[in-house]
This record gives structure tokens, C-alpha cells and sequence, in this order.
């Protein structure tokens, strides 16, 4: 942009001789330029090779249906046009300036601007759940830019400028859908850019939020540009090359605006400003944004990148991340995992909350929102959000909540579990959430192909998954068929769709207990052992559940129940359980240790099994307790203070059950060894040039095109 707004351009020449009769005036479309007056561009592109820039950005940074629609250009062939010959413009000049001298390698990277709408933001002020555009939009007018960029022969693309995570998550899954049609694959760099000294982007994400939201990509480097100067961006750079394993760089602009919109930081001055970035060991890229030219890139590269080494990347530990507009990043305590138990907000499912049902079913989706604030105000973690129900319409209704949801901050700030039966509600909700969610969930209920189909589509999402233990022949039920469906899917997702095992969570179906039938008395402790094993069996995994489940028979009884949680979630978590879907407020009150004794020895007995007659003891028990008291201090209805005792155990099965029903076994199988993921896409041969270049020098990304061309 700099470089073409020096030129002082007239309509005339953005016009030029291919659009003389057309209806909308273009001057201002410097994107065009590269069809009307490709001279100037390549001059441009040649100016900031020969200033010492080892990657140049195509004159594409609009080139989008969406962005063109402004100028009357959105037709496919003319987008197709613009980023074609605007590829082969930067592309000649590389392989020009590469010919010169062949030590170091040129590179043209396709230039993929946010477009001129949002996806995170609405445009109304008094409908904040309305979008000026879809995912589905963006993700095409992406793709179709990809193919232009392609054919005009570019080494890599630059997803830039992004002030919404969710149009680049959009720019993402179109790429990595082209690179899966096309079979081959091009080096992928990411720029966020963070709008003031609040450290976060326009719709609100940190840095380090907007990195977990993007890194499913496993882009080859990630920056920040624009918005800062250099000073300003320093510490925000800081920070994401503490927290990301990929390549960092940043291109920032010449200081911040002056009153007349310009930059006014010398070249001298950005390169003693940027210096620190080198001199830190910050970087592995450096350049331009706004008001740079080729003076300023020849500075940095003399002043910055030729004096200093690059970043080392760093190894990462490999931890379960997701993120709202701020970063979740799960490190459970091995010695208590209870203590680092992740909650799950149940009050938005349909299931978990009549009131918020009937909101939805109302349309007062106000009230809705407020049930979701409430939980998180209460201690949720995350919040699960479900629309499956027969008098919702639930694609409409999930994506107007979840837009809801994004658009206000306090409940933004935390990651989403989009929840539905139905994988295209799923996918509703996903289109909606900037940040890194969790799908809940997927199953090899259909077979293996429909799971592997549903699974790279969460993981183009970028989301993490939970599998339920569920298959062909139905839902696992007994210790054995949880281990053995949840083991296989691991497998599958792992070797066959390269799914990272800290995004892989399991859901071993936590099924009702005290319900009169046999074959129900040992859900509990089959789940438990389940959970033990397979955090052995599935390295990384994690284990969740839906916790009001376990005392389904219960509803009604408020101390009996939430006792029963309680005491799950204690014998649970210490088998390895992560995170539940709960009620948070009583998941944090309701302390296992707190509970009272009396009630709590009925409710064990019950679920670890302990005797036959259990639940009838219980039933007795709950029979004279106030339903509406706490676990920790439950009321008699006849307001008695001494012990109730039920009828007596008559088939106790002994002091050390509960130590034996839950022990390791002795003889546990080994670990099995997993084959690597060995991905069909190939890479093109950008990626091992880049790769060595940035290893052994800081590399220089040019500077800003349109002011360059306002020097005209």
C-alpha cells in the first residue's frame, strides 16, 4: 500500500486499457493495478528485492471476491485475474533477483488480506448477533483466491492482517482444502495484528489466543503486523515466541499515524526501534507494514537482520490448548487431579437446563445469554452449548446463540463445547467461534468411514473432539467394550488423520446408577477402571462425561444427587477423569471431603457397588431428607437430629471391596506403539528452501505497496 500511494495514481491508471467503459470508479483498487499497470508493480516488487528482501508479498492484499465486490470486480474471472497476474508479477521479479545471486533464494508470497467484513463482529449495533457475511462465503471467496494465486506460480501464502481470528480460520480451512485438492501443499505464514496497547485484536483475542486458534494449521511462521510501531509491539512479539513452536516475525509499520493519516518514523528510526526484536532473539522475519518503503527494508536488513542470529525455535510442551478471546491451556496435577478438574457449564444444553430451554423454544435468546454469564460468573471453565431438541430449529438457533455468545465479552473469554447429535449443527456452531472449541462429539457409530470424514472436517476446524464410546454394535456399557471402542478410535484418529492426542478426548459414556436393574449396579466402577486404563493405553488423551448423568434417578433430590456427584467425580478424577459437563456452581461447593458422612456412605455403597440391596437402602435413606438441602448439610423432613439407619447391609461385600474393585490390575498390557501419521499432501519444494533460509539468517519481508504507489 506505501509503495503505490506514492506513485499519485489517477483513475486513468487504475482503469487502464481493460477497463476503460467499466461502471464504478477503481482508483483507490490497487489490486488491479497489477492487470492495468504492471509496470509499476514490478518496479515496485524490484525496488524492495534489490533493499535486501528475501520475501516479497504479491499486490493481492484485496483480492478477494468479497473485498473486489466494493469495485464491481467479485466475478470469478476477474478475481482470478487479479491474483494470477499479480502472482506472476512478484514471482518474475524473485526468480530475477534468485538468477543474480542463487545463495539467497527469493520468495513471492501470495498476499491474503481479512476482506472489508467480519465474522466475529456484527455491523449492528442493535442486533449483535447479526452478521454482514457467512464462514461459508469467506471460505469460498478465500479458495478462489488460492486458485489464482496458485496459477500465477506463488512459493507460499501470507494470511495478514488479521483483526479477526475467525476470517483467518476461514482463510485456513480454505487453504487447507485446496491443498487436499490439489495434493500438493505450499508453506503457509500467519500475521495477527493487534489494534492498541491492549495487546489483543479487534474482536478481542490476546496474542497468545489468537496462536492457539490458528496453530492447528501448523502454519510455517506467525507474526504480527501492522496496527503498531515497533516500540509498541514489542512485548506482544515477546510473547509469542515464547509460546509458539513455529517461526516468528513481525512487520510493523513506521511508527503510529500522524494527524494526516501518515508514518513518520525514518528508516534509521524503525530500525533502531525493531532492533530489540533481533537483539532478544525474537525473530526469525522482519519487515514493513504501513508508511515503509525500500529505504526502511534496506535498514532493517542492514541494522536488524545482516547483525543478529535467528530466533531458536522453541520445543513446546504438547499440552491440551483451546481459547476463547483468552487462552485455556490444561496442566492437570498428577498428584490431584480433582484440584485441576476442568467445569464444564451444563446450563446452555437443553438437556442440562429446562429454563434455558424454554428461552431458546421463547426466542428470548436475552435470557439465554444471561444463563450463560451466570455460569461462568459461577466458576464454568467452558461452556456446553446444545440445541438438539424437536421444537428447535437447531442450525438457526446455534448460530444466533453462539454469535450472542462471541459478541459479549464475559462469556467470550472462554472456549465453546459446540454439542449436537447431528454433525451439521456442529459444524453451525464452529463456523461461528473464533477461538479454539471442542466438538462433542463424533463416534464410529456409522462405521470407520463417516468417523474419519467428521474427523479431519473438526480438525480443519481446528477444534479439539470428543469420541464417545459408541460403535456399530452400540453403546459400550462394560469396562472392556469402553477401553476397546475408545482405543480404536484413538488409533484411527492418530495414524489415519493425524489428530494431535492432546485434542483427543474421550467420552466412555457415563451411564445411570441406583436405577433397580442389575446390569446397572457397576457403571460406575466399569467407568472409572475404564478411564485408568485408558490413560495408559491412549497416550495424551483425555477422559470427560457428562456428570449428571451418573444420578439420572436421583433428579429431584438434591443432597442425594449432588452427593452422588461428588463422590464420582472424586473416585473418578483420581482414576485420570479431565473434565465433565456440570453444574459449576455445585461442582465447586460441593467438596468431597465436605459431604456429610451418613449420606455419603449410602451413596458409595451405590456407586462402587458395594452391595445388591444398595439402592434400595438409599431409597429409604432420601425418603426422610429434604430434597432441596445441601450435600454438606442435609436436612430431615421431620427435623430429627439423630442418625437415620436403613435396613442393614445383607450382602456387604467387605471392608477392602472398594480397594480391589478399583485397583491397577497386576498385569496391565503394554503401551502399544502407534505408526506416525504420514499425511497424503505432499510439500512443494518452498518448504525445505524457506526452512534453511530461516534457520540461518533472520529473513526480510518487504514493506508496504501502496503507499510506494501514492509516490506517482
Amino acid at each position: 500500500g506505501t509503495m503505490v500511494q506514492r506513485r499519485k495514481l489517477e483513475e486513468e491508471d487504475f482503469r487502464g486499457t481493460q477497463f476503460v467503459n467499466h461502471t464504478l470508479d477503481l482508483k483507490g483498487n490497487n489490486d488491479i493495478l497489477s492487470v492495468t499497470r504492471p509496470d509499476i508493480i514490478s518496479d515496485i516488487h524490484e525496488q524492495y528485492l534489490a533493499a535486501g528482501a528475501d520475501i516479497i508479498e504479491t499486490n493481492t492484499f484485496s483480492g478477494t471476491s468479497i473485498a473486489q465486490l466494493d469495485y464491481g470486480l467479485q466475478a470469478y474471472d476477474e478475481v482470478f485475474r487479479i491474483n494470477k497476474e499479480g502472482a506472476q508479477l512478484a514471482k518474475a521479479a524473485c526468480v530475477k533477483f534468485t538468477a543474480q545471486n542463487p545463495d539467497k533464494p527469493r520468495f513471492a508470497a501470495g498476499a491474503i488480506g481479512p476482506t472489508n467484513r467480519t465474522l466475529s463482529v456484527s455491523p449492528s449495533v442493535e442486533n449483535p448477533a447479526y452478521r454482514a457475511t457467512t464462514f461459508d462465503e469467506v471460505v469460498k471467496a478465500y479458495y478462489e483466491q488460492c486458485e489464482g494465486l496458485v496459477a500465477g506460480g506463488v512459493d507460499m501464502f501470507l494470511v495478514e492482517t488479521i483483526f479477526d481470528t475467525l476470517n483467518a480460520k476461514a482463510a485456513l480451512f480454505a487453504i487447507d482444502k485446496f491443498f487436499e485438492d490439489k495434493g500438493t501443499k505450499i508453506p503457509v505464514f500467519v500475521s495477527g495484528t493487534i489494534v492498541d496497547k491492549s495487546g489483543r485484536t479487534l474482536s478481542g483475542q490476546t496474542n497468545e489466543a489468537f496462536w492457539i486458534s490458528v496453530s492447528h494449521a501448523k502454519p510455517m511462521a506467525v507474526g504480527l503486523n501492522c496496527a503498531l510501531g515497533a516500540k509498541d509491539m514489542y512485548e506482544y512479539v515477546k510473547n509469542l515466541a515464547k509460546c509458539c513452536d513455529a517461526y516468528v516475525f513481525c512487520y510493523p509499520n513506521a511508527g503510529l499515524p500522524n494527524a494526516m493519516g501518515g508514518y513518520d518514523d525514518t528508516p534509521a528510526q524503525m530500525a533502531a526501534d525493531c532492533t530489540p526484536f533481533a537483539a532478544d532473539g525474537l525473530i526469525n522475519g522482519i519487515g514493513g507494514c504501513c508508511g515503509t518503503g525500500p529505504e526502511h527494508i534496506k535498514a532493517l536488513h542492514d541494522v536488524v537482520a545482516a547483525p543478529h542470529k535467528p530466533r531458536d525455535v522453541p520445543v513446546v510442551e504438547n499440552l491440551f490448548r483451546t481459547s476463547g478471546l483468552e487462552p485455556f491451556i490444561y496442566q492437570p496435577d498428577p498428584q490431584d487431579h480433582r484440584k485441576t478438574f476442568i467445569n464444564i457449564g451444563e446450563r446452555c444444553n437443553i438437556a442440562g437446563s429446562i429454563l434455558y430451554k424454554k428461552a431458546i423454544v421463547a426466542g428470548d435468546y436475552d435470557k439465554a445469554l444471561a444463563i450463560a454469564k451466570k455460569q461462568v460468573e459461577q466458576g464454568a471453565h467452558m461452556l456446553d452449548v446444545n440445541m438438539d431438541d424437536g421444537l428447535i430449529d437447531a442450525v438457526p438457533a446455534m448460530t444466533r446463540f453462539v454469535n450472542l455468545l462471541v459478541s459479549e465479552p464475559d462469556t467470550a473469554k472462554v472456549p465453546f463445547m459446540i454439542d449436537s447429535s447431528k454433525f451439521f449443527v456442529v459444524e453451525a456452531g464452529l463456523k461461528c467461534s473464533q477461538g479454539k472449541c471442542i466438538v462433542n462429539s463424533i463416534s464410529l457409530k456409522e462405521g470407520e468411514e463417516a468417523f474419519i470424514q467428521n474427523a479431519r472436517i473438526v480438525k480443519r476446524y481446528g477444534a479439539s473432539v470428543v469420541v464417545m464410546a459408541f460403535d456399530e454394535h452400540g453403546q459400550a456399557a462394560t469396562e472392556a467394550e469402553k477401553v476397546s471402542m475408545c482405543q480404536r478410535a484413538y488409533k484411527i484418529l492418530v495414524e489415519k488423520v493425524g489428530f494431535n492426542p492432546q485434542d483427543i478426548v474421550f467420552d466412555p459414556n457415563i451411564l445411570t446408577i441406583g436405577t433397580g436393574m442389575e446390569e446397572h449396579n457397576n457403571y460406575a466402577v466399569d467407568f472409572i477402571n475404564a478411564t485408568r486404563r485408558l490413560k495408559t493405553l491412549c497416550p495424551g488423551c483425555k477422559i470427560s462425561g457428562g456428570v449428571s448423568n451418573i444420578a439420572f434417578s436421583f433428579r429431584g433430590n438434591d443432597a442425594v444427587r449432588r452427593a452422588f456427584h461428588s463422590s464420582f467425580l472424586h473416585h473418578a478424577c483420581a482414576a485420570g477423569l479431565d473434565m465433565g459437563i456440570v453444574n459449576a456452581e455445585h461442582c465447586i461447593h460441593d467438596v468431597y471431603e465436605k459431604i456429610d458422612k451418613e449420606l455419603l456412605e449410602y451413596v458409595e455403597d451405590v456407586l462402587l457397588n458395594k452391595d445388591p440391596d444398595a439402592t434400595e437402602r438409599i431409597l429409604e435413606f432420601a425418603a426422610k431428607l429434604d430434597p432441596k438441602s445441601s450435600p454438606t448439610n442435609p436436612k430431615r423432613l421431620d427435623g430429627s437430629l439423630p442418625a437415620f439407619r436403613a435396613s442393614t447391609r445383607e450382602h456387604d461385600k467387605g471392608a477392602d471391596y472398594i480397594e480391589k474393585a478399583l485397583a491397577v490390575p497386576a498385569n496391565l498390557p503394554p503401551v502399544p506403539v502407534y505408526q506416525k501419521y504420514n499425511p497424503e499432501v505432499k510439500q512443494s519444494a518452498a518448504f525445505a528452501l524457506l526452512d534453511k533460509a530461516m534457520k540461518e539468517r533472520i529473513v526480510v519481508i518487504d514493506g508496504a505497496m501502496g503507499t510506494m504507489v501514492q509516490r506517482r
